[in-house]
């Protein structure tokens, strides 16, 4: 007599259920969030996938979901609520948003000890002090957007929470930081690409990735880290007045941070930047799949794409090989670096903005609007 199928546990059926969009929505901590979301949150996500939200959207949408119940759960000993009363909107931001020198004095100010130790122990907790402003507002419109999602209304719009917010930021500024310190110009691209002169696998890939990273337009790291050989279309080559004709790619981003599921994305290579990517495809024998992969301590090419976070300790470390600060630059410090090299070059916003793909005309004129002041002549004035 046949043995009757062992039935799944809730947890077991949601890491099963997110198995099913992890191609739309990579996850690697999917038993843990198996745990922590519940079964409505789970079912909000692939609504999601299959609306044809962002990929990146979906990440971060994810990671803050992933927090607030992880934090819920700690905070008040049982599952998120939906939808949220505005007494726990209030924690939120009193648990989030504190002032540091308060705390040295009182004990109860800010996060409770016991919620705080909980989250680190998880790996939500990293830093120390309060979270940025910034943080906790996205956190709160994510929160606010699942909760709409479910057909539910929310206290978010409630004067007493954008009260808390506005005087909790105003008892305690902070100065703005970038995502990177500093831009990777030219300048500085061309002294991380002397550290990948050799025809090692690590070179080869590392040059590829800085190349191809900036000269689409400053690609962000989940963009690099999930391009697929697919993505790529030869193009015909670009005839040069003065020189040889000069190898040209497309890469079709498809849906990205900035664009809807019917539109495609292409940006375009040529040069060097193709000859790079081509060095290293041809060397680590990559014809389809994910470009770029990690490479095992004896030089064994991985069959997984490298992570987002992969990304970025590749750009630290050839930043640290160059004799650079790693603090000051990260990932996003092509992308920067790329509209800033533009200005400089006297590249037009517009056309900078194709390659880019910035939707935000305010954004992407921000990095030209530097660019011109430092080099014009109101700051020569001595």
């Amino acid at each position: 007599m046949a043995k009757p199928k062992k039935s799944l546990s809730a947890v077991e059926r949601r890491a099963e259920e997110l198995d099913t969009i992890a191609a739309v929505l990579p996850i690697e901590r999917r038993n843990e969030l198996a745990e922590l979301l519940s079964d409505h949150d789970v079912e909000t996500l692939r609504h999601l996938v299959n609306q044809g939200m962002g990929d990146n959207t979906l990440r971060a949408l994810t990671s803050d979901l992933t927090y607030l119940e992880a934090w819920g759960l700690a905070a008040t000993g049982t599952p998120l609520p939906w939808p949220a009363p505005e007494a726990l909107l209030l924690k939120f931001v009193a648990h989030h948003l504190w002032d540091p020198q308060r705390r040295e004095t009182d004990a109860d100010h800010g996060m409770p000890a016991d919620v705080d130790d909980s989250l680190r122990s998880q790996g939500f907790l990293k830093s120390i002090g309060p979270h940025a402003p910034s943080t906790v507002r996205r956190r709160l419109a994510n929160w606010s957007t699942l909760t709409k999602w479910r057909g539910l209304d929310g206290a978010f719009a409630s004067p007493a929470l954008k009260s808390a917010i506005r005087l909790a930021v105003r008892a305690v500024p902070r100065t703005r930081r970038r995502k990177s310190a500093k831009a990777v110009t030219g300048d500085v691209l061309a002294k991380l690409l002397a550290t990948c002169t050799t025809d090692s696998l690590r070179d080869l890939r590392d040059r590829a990735i800085l190349m191809v990273a900036f000269a689409a337009g400053g690609r962000r790291r989940s963009e690099i880290a999930g391009l697929r050989a697919e993505q790529l279309s030869v193009e015909a080559p670009i005839a040069m007045p003065d020189g040889p004709p000069l190898p040209s790619l497309a890469i079709h981003l498809g849906r990205t941070k900035t664009s809807s599921g019917e539109q495609d994305d292409v940006v375009y290579l040529a040069g060097r930047p193709v000859e790079a990517l081509n060095a290293w495809m041809a060397a680590s024998k990559i014809d389809s799949g994910s470009v770029f992969r990690a490479i095992g301590r004896w030089g064994t090419v991985s069959r997984r794409a490298i992570d987002p976070q992969s990304v970025n300790a590749i750009i630290k470390q050839r930043v640290e090989l160059a004799g650079l600060d790693r603090g000051e630059f990260s990932a996003h410090g092509l992308r920067s670096g790329y509209l800033t090299e533009a200005a400089t070059r006297g590249i037009p916003l517009p056309e900078a903005m194709e390659q880019s793909r910035h939707r935000s005309v305010q954004q992407a004129s921000s990095y030209y609007n530097s660019a011109t002041r430092r080099s014009g002549r109101a700051a020569r004035l001595l």
